[in-house]
């Protein structure tokens, strides 16, 4: 017997018709003699619906408030799955994230699990029951409900699975599995059987939106083997593991991410320190700073130019316009129109040249790149917004090739 957690996302549980396919997927892992628990999101669009109510009621709600209004679309899709299994014939219990034991920091909107005290799913499992939990959510030392942020369910699943030693996590959604780049968006991408936990950690880190990388990095860590699944489908998906056990490919994937904006800092004195305390200034406001590029100094100035998530750009501005000022550097520059294309693959780490080809494919589609940085298995680079699908397009044939 094996115990096997199943994750399904919010289109895999968006309407009647899919609450009883989700169901017949459980029922049957469950009749073929495994211990069974599901973590659900919230139906479809449901999150964004309640913080369209919530902002046309009060658009500067406090984060608890909103955690006790977003918690409440898990609650639903539970009990509705919970339900349909129960139709079914099948024994059920639904339970909510503090109920399966839950615990997150007292900080509300993005909160960590501190630990997973899972006792009462073992209970509910010791007698029989198929256990469906609320995933994205938690509670607090105050017994206040907690969520985890977007993509909070999948991170829920893996440490159930790491906590409970599972045999399998299974992560549910609408496309069938990880591919070589946006299949909606490039139609020659190309499915992948198995990808490495630090591949998809930086896929998903860089904009693909299958796996959450919290989620990603708790796998990793407790070495929990992931398989990204259709829930539509149901055909093979992708395996996500440690790449001790694989042969490395050249690229795994082109990943786009527009969650991006520019800072550029003109003209800062060439002296040693500032830098540190621009950057200092910025982590004090806890905003989340990635590409960096420092021009060579002339005329006893530099530029410093940097990258931060769209919604972190206003505690920037706060935190970089007044330093800038203090310190005499000439200008501040503001571009939220940019995105990052990267590429990622364990097999860069020993192939000369890759950076190279991605380079050309960008030139020969006439894509000029701001900002490039470098890690072993990924390049990103920054581009203008508009160029984004074109880059990606351009980088993913060059890679793969133009035909299926």
């Amino acid at each position: 017997m094996s115990l096997i957690v199943q994750k399904f996302g919010g289109t895999s549980v968006a309407n009647t018709e899919r609450i009883f396919n989700v169901a017949d997927i459980v029922t049957k892992t469950y009749a073929a003699g495994n211990d069974v628990v599901v973590v659900v999101s919230a139906q479809g669009d449901t999150t964004d619906e309640f913080i369209e109510k919530a902002n046309a009621i009060n658009p500067h709600a406090s984060k608890r408030e909103m955690d006790m209004l977003l918690t409440a679309g898990e609650q639903i899709s539970a009990s509705l799955l919970a339900m349909a299994i129960e139709k079914l014939g099948y024994p059920v219990v639904s339970l909510l994230g503090w109920q399966a034991g839950f615990q997150t920091p007292s900080a509300y909107g993005s909160a960590r699990i501190k630990k997973v005290k899972a006792d009462r799913i073992q209970k509910e499992i010791d007698k029989k029951n198929i256990v469906i939990v609320t995933g994205f959510q938690g509670i607090n030392r105050y017994g206040d409900m907690t969520t985890l942020g977007r993509g909070g369910s999948d991170t829920s699943a893996v440490a159930i699975a790491a906590t409970m030693h599972a045999d399998l996590c299974q992560i549910y959604t609408d496309v069938d599995g990880v591919y070589t780049a946006d299949p909606r968006k490039v139609p020659n991408a190309k499915k992948l059987n198995v990808i490495s936990y630090d591949e998809m950690l930086e896929l998903a880190t860089l904009g693909a939106q299958v796996l959450n990388n919290r989620s990603v990095e708790m796998a990793k860590k407790y070495n929990i083997e992931l398989e990204v699944i259709s829930s539509l489908t149901r055909q093979p998906g992708t395996i996500v593991k440690e790449e001790a056990k694989m042969e490395k490919m050249l690229i795994s994937g082109v990943a786009k991410d527009n969650d991006v904006a520019r800072v550029s800092i003109i003209g800062v004195p060439d002296k040693p320190g500032l830098a540190f305390k621009i950057f200092s200034k910025l982590a004090a406001k806890k905003v989340n700073v990635d590409i960096i590029l420092q021009s060579v100094g002339r005329d006893n100035t530099k530029d410093i130019a940097f990258t931060v998530p769209q919604n972190m750009l206003e505690e920037a501005k706060s935190a970089v316009d007044e330093y800038a000022r203090v310190i005499g550097a000439q200008n501040v520059v503001y571009d939220p129109d940019v995105c990052k294309v990267s590429i990622v693959g364990a097999g860069m780490e020993t192939h000369p040249g890759v950076a190279a080809e991605m380079f050309e494919a960008l030139f020969e589609a006439n894509i000029n790149i701001q900002m490039i940085s470098t890690s072993e298995i990924k390049v990103s680079v920054l581009l203008a917004r508009e160029d984004a699908d074109s880059a990606v397009t351009a980088i993913h044939n060059k890679f793969f090739g133009t035909n299926d």
